[in-house]
């Protein structure tokens, strides 16, 4: 008998219910859903008529950034219509709003562009791919995040000056991955899902060009090999840390290394004794046995990323021993961009819901992911800093390479989706023909025009003096 007939049978003789619906059944709701959202409604990109000013959005998303470094965040956005994309999340937030959603929620990344995957270390010492920024994640419609990756990988073709062919080619090769990825997670057991990792050191792409994935596994390999080599006492540590004075010191690199008054971080004084015990309790009671090995010694506020410049990062150093450092990364966790689109944060701190989100999408994240809130009343998320921590060059890769990476990009996002959302349902709704490829190629090709003229007007903004951007040397 049919399971689904069965289970009917079972409801209609006022058996015990059975809970759960079968993949097919599941997939079924998917796909109805295209009745209401057909898939092309997916594609192309229209401006809206009430559209928000991107540089209006820009402002408001440096509230309460520090001001001295608002303009080392525009100057690294004027680098170019890719560097712009990767600091202009909010807009992007914005205008995917404005789009047709399916209702298809899973736990977002926010900002899933190429430069937010990359490799890191496990626990275990095992170096997977996945994502690895995920300071804006927020329960979303699941299409946002392939939306915006797509758009960057053609943004990052073009910035390359890719041929157009390729360039749309390769946008539809990576939503093709994360299709099909998704269709062999809704067939999987849910513990198998997640327990599912994209291991570096044995990752095979199963429809690239051989000679391709070999080259790709020895550039990986290699780069494993030196990263490995790359500890934290003997190469991380000289290089943060000056032993001049009585204590151990992080060195000041101003304008992107510097230690803070008391003032810009209260608690200084009394060493973040509270912050640090805040975050203690974050942690999980057999991390706390291992953290009480460390004790504080120095934090200096640290610039990163493109995204994150002028809200409050900074790098914590606390020493068990001579010769036995641990650096923490301290960030800044603010409101969502997607928070006024996709609804309020569950999580009384924005700490806090990082870090959830961060165990949620990840196959395996930080021993030490923890988070607290300053006497400023800012949130903060806790992590290591730089733990076998690697990332792609895109202007080292030609369209071949990049062609392998966005297909990994999309596997680690339809992997990271699958474990919060239905992936029957998703699968059921993309289908398996190719008009959901093609809906999100064109929309990420036609939005990367409008990138670019918001870009344009960014850096006449910059040039009109209504921008202060400062570029590094």
């Amino acid at each position: 008998m049919d399971k689904a007939v069965s289970r009917k049978a079972a409801r209609d003789t006022h058996e015990t219910p059975v809970l759960y619906r079968t993949a097919e059944e599941r997939a079924a709701q998917g796909r109805a859903i295209r009745d209401s959202v057909p898939r092309a409604t997916q594609g192309g990109w229209k401006l809206p008529e009430q559209r928000r000013d991107p540089i209006e959005l820009l402002h408001e998303s440096n509230e309460s950034r520090l001001p001295g470094l608002i303009p080392v965040r525009f100057g690294r956005m004027s680098a170019s219509p890719f560097a712009f994309y990767r600091g202009a999340a909010a807009v992007m937030a914005a205008d995917l709003a404005t789009t047709p959603t399916s209702g298809l929620r899973v736990q977002a990344c926010g900002d899933a562009h190429l430069m937010n995957f990359g490799g890191f270390a496990t626990p275990e010492r095992n170096v997977i791919f996945d994502i690895n920024d995920l300071d804006e994640t927020l329960p979303a419609p699941f299409e946002w995040d392939l939306k915006r990756l797509a758009a960057s990988v053609v943004i990052a073709a073009q910035h390359l000056e890719l041929p157009y062919g390729d360039t749309t080619r390769l946008a539809t090769e990576l939503v093709r991955e994360y299709r099909e990825r998704m269709h062999d997670y809704a067939s999987m057991r849910a513990l198998d899902v997640w327990y599912d990792r994209i291991d570096l050191q044995k990752y095979r792409d199963r429809s690239g060009d051989p000679a391709i994935v070999e080259a790709v596994r020895k550039r990986i390999a290699q780069r494993i090999e030196v990263e490995r080599r790359k500890t934290v006492p003997d190469y991380l540590y000289p290089k943060l840390v000056s032993e001049e004075g009585a204590h151990p010191r992080i060195k000041d690199e101003p304008p992107l290394i510097f230690h803070p008054t008391d003032e810009l971080a209260p608690g200084l004084q009394t060493g973040y004794s509270e912050a640090i015990a805040s975050y203690r309790e974050s942690l999980a009671e057999h991390v706390r046995v291992l953290f009480d090995r460390f004790h504080f010694v120095d934090l200096a506020i640290k610039v990163v990323g493109v995204g994150s410049v002028g809200t409050m990062c900074a790098v914590g150093l606390f020493m068990a021993s001579d010769n036995d450092p641990l650096f923490l990364q301290v960030k800044e966790a603010k409101r969502s961009v997607l928070e006024p689109y996709a609804g309020a944060s569950r999580h009384p701190n924005h700490g806090q819901r990082v870090i959830a989100g961060q165990r949620l999408m990840q196959a395996a994240s930080d021993v030490f992911l923890g988070w607290s809130r300053g006497q400023n009343g800012r949130d903060f998320y806790i992590r290591q800093l730089r733990d076998m921590k690697m990332s792609v060059v895109i202007e080292a890769l030609d369209t071949a390479m990049l062609r392998q990476y966005a297909r990994m990009c999309a596997h680690a996002l339809a992997r990271a989706h699958a474990r919060s959302g239905d992936a029957a349902m998703i699968a059921g709704y993309m289908g398996s023909g190719q008009t959901f490829d093609d809906a999100i190629t064109e929309f990420a090709t036609e939005y990367s025009s409008q990138n670019r003229r918001d870009y344009r007007e960014f850096v006449r903004a910059i040039h009109e003096g209504r921008i202060k951007a400062m570029t590094e040397e």
